[in-house]
């Protein structure tokens, strides 16, 4: 998996999101993303939000992803 598959899972489920990842073995990524839709969520509520984008990624194709999200400010 690439990091702009990621990006564009990330996109497409959260589309008012900055999205951001990184990451160059093809299974460990960093993802930074900053979402409107975070506003007023909790930490790990942001969290569920950008894994349900990813659906079955985890799934052998994923192996790990290192996620900050926020909201703008």
């Amino acid at each position: 998996m690439l990091a702009s598959d990621i990006q564009k899972l990330i996109e497409a489920g959260l589309p008012d999101a900055t999205v951001k990842v990184l990451g160059d073995d093809g299974q460990h990524f960093d993802a930074f993303v900053e979402s409107p839709s975070f506003a007023g969520k909790a930490l790990l509520a942001q969290h569920k939000m950008v894994y349900a984008t990813l659906g079955n990624s985890f799934d052998g194709a994923l192996h790990a992803l290192s996620l900050k999200t926020s909201a703008p400010r």
